[in-house]
């Protein structure tokens, strides 16, 4: 089965530029911003990979989380969080390939990521993922719950799938329906919580 978008950088800059970025809710979502609401230590480490306009990175930015990472290997999602958040620090923001990243976090979050890669790349996201945690860290975020097809991005994906894939690297503590998805996504998202095995 031959699948749409290789990873290719020009891509994403093109989806951006002809403003075709149908995944942009212009906010942070809500089952994120619940797990955020409860976390009580600032201090944590967290990367927000392919982060897009990055209102996550907003969110927890002004709620005293100093230590955010935001990676996307595109510039106009990072200037537009620099035009939002001009003090986030400069050596935070990541614009490179994720899979080319080489460092340790608490906490990743997965936010339209995941469904957005070729789902060639999985395994070799799911590998990343567990490289770049410190033990015991968390995988937090949304999966798409519809069909995989052949047209994407957004690729889709089952909760079968999900545990089949993560479960040899991961506990998976939490992989539910969302209770609490935006009105578009009602149905179609599972939340999850997978901490590293070590």
């Amino acid at each position: 089965m031959m699948m749409k978008n290789n990873h290719n950088r020009a891509y994403w800059e093109n989806r951006y530029s002809q403003n075709q970025i149908g995944w942009n809710i212009g906010r942070i979502s809500t089952p994120l911003k619940t797990y955020f609401d409860q976390l009580t230590d600032t201090s944590l480490k967290i990367l927000i990979p392919g982060a897009g306009n990055s209102y996550e990175a907003e969110y927890l930015w002004r709620k005293g989380f100093k230590n955010i990472n935001v990676l996307d290997f595109v510039q106009q999602p990072v200037d537009n969080l620099k035009n939002r958040v001009p003090d986030f620090p400069e050596n935070q923001l990541f614009k490179t390939d994720f899979f080319k990243l080489n460092d340790s976090f608490d906490i990743i979050i997965e936010q339209t990521f995941f469904c957005a890669l070729n789902p060639n790349l999985r395994l070799e996201y799911r590998n990343h993922m567990h490289k770049l945690l410190k033990p015991n860290g968390k995988l937090v975020g949304l999966l798409f719950n519809f069909e995989l097809t052949e047209t994407g991005p957004p690729f889709g994906g089952s909760e079968d799938e999900y545990r089949y894939l993560f479960e040899e690297k991961f506990n998976l503590k939490i992989l539910a329906p969302s209770i609490n998805s935006i009105k578009e996504r009602q149905g179609k998202e599972l939340f999850f919580i997978f901490e590293k095995k070590t």
